[in-house]
């Protein structure tokens, strides 16, 4: 086997900008809707839970955002990220397809979260902000964060979907020794975490039940501001420094993707590396298939509405545009935790609704026979939710060898699986079953829509 492994860049070469896509697009996604006034919302409503600067960046106009010099910092402790070409893989395959991921497992958490999760605590302490809360599912976000808020001297509070709270215990300790305080939710420790336990003792969570404890305690607290790990604006904008980084791995190439595809479950890594490329797409300079793929058993994209509704359990968000299941849908306990979430981000969904991509569903088993491939190939066991998009590349590489076209496939290996391996324990010894969600539970989430 001959030819180059990995496409590497200097330090010199970290992005200096984010890029915001809003400004490329046919048209604008619909905005936030205030939950009584039904108004879009203004600065003021969102005051309550996020600094200024990032209520800006949220509904910012600009094409690009300068990183802070801060910021930049701390991203060199990682970036720029490696570019891997997955020949090993597509030994394995036998596929004329030449496959590509943008490996995000390299980072001090091993995952794409401290992207985002560091300019958001720098803008945070910049404005003299004490404590942050968040939710977190699979515990890479809430990780993230609490690197982040060690970082920059801010204290850090998790609420962590109870299913994975109990599945991954390290991701647990991980969070604490950063200094975090971690309770899983539903809790005790909120009045919408009590409402949640007292129809239900036994609930296994959802991230829109732990958003909703989250944003009721920043709510509470002058001293206190909410971060989010997926789904807005400011997050995804963040994440692009992947796909900025990437298309200048594919310089070095001298290649170009003709299919992109990425796991969603809030759309961050997914968005984080397609948007700019879909800037190259819509700019006429190339013309990759762009496919986004969720799991079977959380399928907002794929069977969801594309309607206005909370992003939290409680009700305590502004009404957002996106495909969604309904604010009430509590997925199975799946071990993809950070694809457990019952809508998508606006920004994707709306993007979705123009054409511009495409969707795919796929169960868990089929995606953990996708990773055990991987990892035997190319020497790194992906997070479950990652497993998702390679389960879509290999599907997409056997129809190259079928066809013998020799199309090139990108996609983003957004974390490792270090503190997963429940879950692979689970597939290897058979007890890993698929949970598709039924026709009859999706009719009754819908209605709840507000």
């Amino acid at each position: 086997m001959t030819g180059r492994t990995k496409y590497l860049l200097d330090e010199s070469d970290l992005p200096t900008t984010w890029y915001n896509v809003v400004p490329d697009l046919p048209e604008p996604p619909p905005p936030p809707l205030h939950p009584g006034t039904r108004e879009p919302v203004g600065p003021d409503d969102l005051a309550p839970l996020f600094p200024q600067a990032l209520i800006a960046q949220e509904v910012t106009g600009d094409r690009f955002v300068d990183i802070p010099g801060e910021v930049l910092d701390v991203y060199r402790l990682w970036r720029p990220s490696p570019l891997y070409r997955a020949r090993r893989l597509e030994k394995a395959l036998g596929t004329p397809a030449r496959i590509y991921y943008k490996y995000e497992g390299v980072s001090p958490v091993g995952s794409h979260k401290p992207n985002t999760a560091v300019p958001q605590a720098f803008y945070n302490a910049a404005e003299g902000i004490r404590r942050l809360t968040t939710e977190t599912g699979a515990g890479q976000w809430g990780s993230a964060l609490a690197f982040a808020c060690a970082t920059f001297g801010l204290e850090c509070e998790v609420w962590q979907v109870r299913a994975s709270y109990d599945q991954k215990p390290y991701r647990k300790i991980m969070m604490e020794t950063f200094g975090a305080t971690v309770h899983p939710s539903p809790s005790k420790e909120t009045a919408a975490g009590r409402a949640v336990l007292e129809k239900d003792p036994d609930s296994t969570g959802s991230l829109g039940i732990a958003i909703s404890e989250a944003v009721e305690q920043a709510a509470a607290d002058p001293d206190t501001r909410y971060a989010l790990g997926s789904v807005l604006n400011h997050v995804l904008l963040h994440q692009t420094v992947i796909g900025e980084e990437a298309l200048l791995q594919f310089e070095q190439a001298g290649d170009s993707p003709d299919v992109i595809v990425g796991c969603t479950g809030g759309g961050s890594n997914f968005g984080g590396l397609m948007f700019p490329f879909l800037r190259e797409k819509l700019a006429g300079k190339i013309a990759p298939v762009i496919r986004a793929v969720e799991p079977a058993a959380c399928p907002s994209l794929t069977r969801g509405r594309y309607a206005y509704d909370f992003g939290d359990t409680a009700g305590l968000t502004p009404l957002l545009k996106m495909h969604t299941l309904g604010h009430d849908f509590v997925p199975d306990p799946i071990h993809a935790g950070g694809l457990r979430y019952h809508g998508m981000s606006p920004l994707l969904s709306h993007i979705r609704e123009l054409g511009l991509i495409e969707a795919m569903a796929a169960g868990q088993q089929e995606c953990f026979a996708a990773g055990v491939a991987f990892a035997r190939a190319e020497g790194i066991i992906p997070a479950p939710e990652p497993t998702h998009a390679l389960a879509a590349c290999i599907h997409e590489a056997l129809r190259c060898k079928e066809t013998g076209e020799e199309k090139v496939i990108l996609t983003a290996l957004c974390g490792h699986a270090h503190l997963d391996l429940p879950a692979y324990a689970a597939y290897l010894s058979g007890r890993m079953t698929d949970n598709e969600l039924s026709e009859s539970v999706l009719a009754e989430s819908l209605a709840g829509l507000p």
